[in-house]
């Protein structure tokens, strides 16, 4: 389910249920978790990249999973799987960049808000469409993404559902790198280099420092966000919106 790849001081990490277009389950949850928590730990890592295997970034949570999320105890169990595992890239004193093609929506794109920067496809799909199908953008969405866009825009992407491209991400200011899709991986090794010809001890810091600038009410209001999915579950709309999602796949 994940890859690993070792480029000098940078760890890629790759998601690898390209079947599934990388949506995540349980086990691809925790064998993320496993390989962020090891990149973190190894000395003789600086930087760590995710990305996506196939034709997608990730399609977001799989449909058992979300299923799951229908019940008090469900929700909690899963959801906080999905917290401890995308904080995670948030956490590690090593700058985490993501790198985005196809599509990457929901809890996917949840998990590039928590990474320290993004380089993305120009026809990449993005965004948070949660409120559409009666639920709330619940491992991080509504807790980091006013940070990085403003409050206003904020609002419009969440409480609208709205899907953008690579390149609106970019003019967002989500995007630290747009270009196409087969220059990916060079836009990524320039970041990287850049990265890289930094000190990692002052990079830390200065990572950490950021953080809690721009977040500091993070853990309440990541609190938050499970109350007001436990508050929508209880909702007709949001019952009859997983069924739709249901149908729509098949």
């Amino acid at each position: 389910m994940i890859q690993t790849e070792s480029h000098g001081a940078a760890r890629h990490v790759v998601l690898d249920r390209a079947d599934k277009r990388n949506a995540f389950d349980r086990g691809l949850v925790q064998a993320l978790h496993v390989a962020l928590d090891e990149a973190a730990s190894d000395p003789t890592v600086e930087c760590v990249v995710l990305r996506g295997n196939g034709p997608a970034f990730s399609a977001g949570i799989d449909l058992e999973s979300l299923r799951l999320l229908g019940t008090p105890a469900g929700l909690r169990e899963i959801r906080g799987e999905f917290i401890d595992c995308w904080n995670r890239c948030e956490t590690m004193p090593k700058p985490t960049v993501a790198v985005v093609h196809g599509a990457c929506v929901g809890a996917s794109f949840e998990l590039t808000l928590a990474c320290d920067l993004r380089i993305v496809a120009e026809d990449a799909t993005l965004g948070l469409p949660e409120t559409r199908i009666g639920a709330v953008p619940d491992v991080g969405g509504l807790a980091r993404l006013g940070a990085l866009v403003g409050l206003s825009r904020a609002k419009e992407l969440v409480l609208t559902s709205k899907l953008f491209d690579g390149r609106r991400a970019g003019e967002l200011g989500l995007a630290n790198r747009v270009g196409p899709a087969d220059r990916l991986a060079e836009l990524a090794d320039e970041l990287v280099g850049e990265l890289l010809a930094c000190s990692a001890r002052a990079n830390a810091h200065s990572k950490r420092i950021l953080d809690a600038t721009a977040k500091p009410t993070l853990h309440r209001t990541l609190a938050e966000e499970l109350d007001a999915q436990m508050d929508v579950i209880g909702d007709r709309r949001f019952h009859d919106g997983v069924a739709a999602f249901a149908r729509s796949l098949g």
